[in-house]
């Protein structure tokens, strides 16, 4: 439970300079940071291993103006990331955020490469929906699994100290709202508290506490959640004990292309390349292209809650630089016919109704036409044989409201001032998409994590410094 004490003579067993709560990747971004500033950082994980929501992710960040696009041949700015991110939003967006996190996120993909051997590459091949240039970056394999092993690593070579197995419940405050410390519980039941001159929370948001989750986005209450069971919302109920300002909290990230019952995530290149959803009655029944995250509630709203993703051999090819994809292959979801007849047969779809969908998709790409739906097929080219078909179930990923934050990722009291001490990165601070789902645009879940992360930890670091320095010159 997200406990606030307020206690001013409250003692620790033990004090860190900068105590982050949350070993994902906005956790261990922040960390890096912090600790290449000079600060003794600890980060909290509740889990044996520091994975968070970003391991269940392909782990791509979005990133504008990088030496990496330069090198593929891409030109793109920080003005036109914002662009991209504020028309997906609908302008409903803080415009401000925006702006600091599409300038911010390049260099700190570069440090990350730079300073800590993170190989990173471009995904050249396709453009994500909303983006009006290739700027996804990944490791190798394209896994968010990769990406924390990457991070982890680098965290233990720089003497971040990771406290693993512990959930931080419960913040200690003096009367001026500085945060002292965190009270910590062990899976024993056993309790510590920990004091930090600067507090991060990167503990995500509240897409695993399903009362949040039916209070703020009910048309996703009883969904399947794909994120971290441990994103229970402390950040949120911690804020609003201590009073603090939250913004967007009906916004969220979902995904309309799970494979079940496989739970493996399905690369929305399957659909961006030319693919198409069919219901179980053969029929389409959305603008796939509109973006995967809108999507989760129209395959939500199909018969049983599931679709088929119709694709071909040549997005396959595409799809197969995706580790998660390559997995979905060898566990048997990929479906693959010679004809379409053959194929409906296999996933047991009405035969005519699905050739007919695909031969009026077929003639809306020769005709470069729109769709009933809103969708524009111009350069997707034909399907041809051999068709492939995977069944997917829409879900919850990660809520995208959150607490508010100024340009240190200082977290926000509801009168505008900032808490002296306590910060807040990745899905545990007000997102950039707005406050709904169709806001989302591909990435802003690793834009907020890296670029909130990469500043929170220089600022509490330095915030941890400043206060070291006054009590030096107090005791001298």
């Amino acid at each position: 439970m997200a406990q606030v004490i307020r206690d001013s003579s409250a003692t620790f067993s033990v004090s860190f300079d900068v105590v982050v709560v949350g070993g994902g990747a906005a956790g261990l971004v922040a960390a890096l940071r912090a600790r290449e500033a000079g600060a003794e950082v600890l980060v909290i994980e509740r889990d044996a291993l520091a994975r968070g929501s970003t391991a269940l992710s392909a782990g791509l960040i979005p990133a504008p103006a990088t030496r990496f696009q330069r090198a593929a041949g891409i030109s793109d700015r920080p003005e036109d990331f914002a662009h991209d991110i504020m028309t997906k939003a609908k302008g409903t967006a803080d415009s401000a955020a925006v702006r600091l996190l599409a300038g911010i996120i390049g260099p700190a993909v570069e440090w990350l490469a730079d300073r800590h051997g993170l190989p990173f590459s471009v995904v050249a091949n396709f453009t994500y929906p909303g983006h009006s240039s290739m700027r996804m970056h990944g490791l190798p394999a394209r896994s968010g699994a990769e990406l924390m092993d990457h991070l982890s690593a680098a965290a233990e070579r720089v003497g971040v100290v990771l406290l693993t197995e512990a959930a931080a419940d419960a913040l200690v405050l003096d009367g001026a709202s500085r945060v002292l410390g965190v009270g910590v519980m062990r899976p024993d039941r056993s309790r510590e508290t920990i004091g930090c001159g600067a507090l991060i929370l990167a503990c995500n948001g509240y897409g695993g506490n399903p009362d949040l989750v039916s209070r703020h986005i009910p048309e996703m209450a009883g969904a399947l959640y794909f994120g971290h069971p441990g994103n229970r919302g402390d950040a949120v109920l911690w804020g609003e004990g201590l009073g603090a300002a939250v913004r967007d909290l009906s916004g969220y990230q979902g995904h309309g292309s799970v494979a079940a019952p496989h739970g493996i995530l399905i690369t929305w290149a399957t659909i961006t390349e030319g693919g198409f959803q069919v219901n179980a009655n053969g029929l389409r029944f959305a603008n796939e292209a509109a973006g995967y995250s809108e999507a989760a509630a129209s395959v939500i709203a199909q018969p049983g809650g599931v679709a088929w993703q119709i694709f071909d051999a040549r997005i396959a090819a595409i799809a197969r630089q995706f580790e998660d994809f390559r997995t979905a292959e060898a566990q048997g979801a990929i479906i693959a016919a010679d004809g379409l007849a053959s194929l409906a047969a296999r996933i047991q779809v009405p035969p005519e109704a699905l050739e007919a969908v695909a031969c009026e998709v077929d003639a809306f790409k020769r005709s470069a036409g729109v769709d009933a739906f809103g969708r524009d097929w111009s350069g997707s080219p034909a399907l041809a044989p051999p068709y492939l078909a995977v069944r997917v179930r829409g879900a919850l990923f990660h809520t995208q409201g959150g607490l508010l934050v100024d340009t240190d990722a200082r977290v926000l009291r509801r009168d505008g001032g900032p808490f002296p001490n306590l910060f807040a990165a990745g899905g545990a601070a007000c997102g950039v998409s707005g406050g709904d789902a169709s806001g989302y645009l591909s990435g802003n879940g690793l834009l907020t994590a890296v670029g909130y992360g990469f500043i929170a930890g220089a600022a509490a670091a330095g915030l941890a410094d400043s206060q070291q320095n006054v009590r030096h010159e107090s005791a001298g």
